[in-house]
C-alpha cells in the first residue's frame, strides 16, 4: 500500500487553469472519491497522479516520492478508465496479461497470475473471449482484472461505471467496494456523480473551478457543507439556499416539514410555505413552492417521506417548519460558512 500526495499542483491549458493550487493526501488504503461537475479538474488532477499529465507547478508524492518525474510505468499505479481501453483483437486473457508482459514478468508465472486476477471478479469463465463478446459489466470487470494483475501499490479510477446502466451500476458499486476493501489498495475514484461519491467513498473531495473546495467524509461534507457550492452540489434536491438581510441561510429538503411533523421537537423555525407543485415518488413526495412572511418569494423545496401522510395540495398554504440545528448559514459575498445566527 501507499499514499497520494499533492502539494499546490496546478495545471494550466495555455492561460486556463484547469488544476489551480491542490493540496490533499491519501491515508494508506483508502478510498478517496474526486467529486464534482464536468470541466471541474478532477480527471486532470487524476492524469497528473498518474502521470499522463505533467503539472505546470507543485509536486506530487506516491509512498512518499516525489514522481513528478518519473514515467507511468515508474509509479506503481494502475489506471483503468472510462472507456475500459481494451484491445479488442486480444482475448480477456491476453488483455490481462499485457501490463504483465509490458513489465517483463516471466511467461511461465502469467497464466497464474491472470487466473488469480481473473477470480477476484468472477470472470474465469471468459478468459477464452474477446471484449465485443461480453457485456459492459463484465467488460468493466476485465478492465479492473487487468488493472489488479500487476499489484499496484495505487489504483486510479476515471469514471470507470458511468457506461453502465442503473441498475448494473448499482451493482458494480458494491462489488468495487468490497473488492477494494479485500485487498486494502488506496484508490483515489473520480466521477460526477453524488451517489457513486457517497456510497464508495472513505473520504470525498469536492472539486470545481480546479479547486477542492472541501474535503471530509460522506457525512461531512453532506451534513456541514464548507460553503454554498458544496451545498447546491450535493443533494437531490440540493439544499434549499435563500438570501436574508445579514447573508444566506440553508436547510435540506428532508428537514423542511409540515410543523406537526415535528412534534414536539425543540427549536423549531416556522415558515409559511406556499407549495405550487407535488412531484410523487413513491417513497417520497417533492414539494414545491414559494416561502411567505418573514423571507418572501423565496423559492424552495421540501421532501416528505411517505411515513408523513398530511395532505398537501398545490395552491394551498401551509405552516412549515425547521429545526434550528439543521439550518446552516453563509457569507452572501464569498459564499464560505459562518456562524449560526439569529434568524
Amino acid at each position: 500500500m501507499a499514499t497520494v500526495e499533492t502539494r499546490a499542483v496546478r495545471k494550466h491549458f495555455g492561460d486556463v487553469p484547469a488544476v489551480d493550487g491542490v493540496d490533499l493526501a491519501t491515508k494508506e488504503g483508502e478510498f478517496l472519491v474526486l467529486l464534482g461537475p464536468s470541466g471541474c479538474g478532477k480527471t486532470t488532477l487524476l492524469r497528473m497522479i498518474a502521470g499522463l499529465e505533467l503539472p505546470t507547478a507543485g509536486e506530487i508524492l506516491i509512498g512518499g516520492q516525489v514522481v513528478n518525474d518519473l514515467p507511468p510505468r515508474a509509479r506503481k499505479i494502475a489506471m483503468v478508465f472510462q472507456s475500459y481501453a481494451l484491445y479488442p483483437h486480444m482475448t480477456v486473457a491476453k488483455n490481462i496479461a499485457f501490463p504483465l508482459k509490458a513489465q517483463g514478468v516471466p511467461r511461465e508465472a502469467i497464466p497464474t497470475k491472470v487466473e488469480w486476477a481473473a477470480s477476484l471478479f468472477g470472470i474465469e469463465k471468459l478468459l477464452h473471449r474477446k471484449p465485443r463478446e461480453l457485456s459492459g459489466g463484465e467488460r468493466q470487470r476485465v478492465a479492473l482484472a487487468r488493472a489488479v494483475v500487476r499489484e499496484p501499490a495505487v489504483f486510479l479510477l476515471d469514471e470507470p461505471l458511468s457506461n453502465l446502466d442503473a441498475k448494473l451500476r448499482a451493482s458494480a458499486r458494491e462489488e468495487l467496494q468490497q473488492f477494494q476493501r479485500r485487498i486494502g489498495t488506496t484508490t483515489i475514484y473520480v466521477t460526477h456523480d453524488q451517489i457513486e461519491a457517497m456510497g464508495l467513498g472513505d473520504r470525498i473531495a469536492v472539486m470545481q473551478g480546479g479547486k477542492v473546495r472541501q474535503i471530509g467524509t460522506p457525512p461531512e461534507v453532506y451534513d456541514e457543507p464548507a460553503d454554498t457550492f458544496v451545498a447546491g452540489f450535493l443533494g437531490s434536491p440540493p439544499m434549499n439556499i435563500i438570501e436574508t438581510p445579514d447573508g444566506l441561510v440553508g436547510f435540506r429538503p428532508e428537514h423542511f416539514l409540515p410543523r406537526e411533523a415535528h412534534a414536539d421537537r425543540p427549536g423549531l423555525t416556522a415558515l409559511r410555505f406556499r407549495v405550487t407543485r407535488v412531484e410523487y415518488l413513491g417513497a417520497d413526495r417533492l414539494l414545491y413552492g414559494i416561502l411567505e412572511g418573514k423571507f418572501p418569494d423565496a423559492k424552495v423545496i421540501a421532501r416528505l417521506p411517505s411515513t408523513v401522510t398530511a395532505p398537501v395540495e398545490p395552491g394551498k398554504r401551509y405552516e412549515f417548519a425547521v429545526q434550528e440545528k439543521d439550518l446552516k448559514f453563509f457569507d452572501a459575498g464569498t459564499g464560505l460558512r459562518t456562524r449560526p445566527r439569529p434568524l
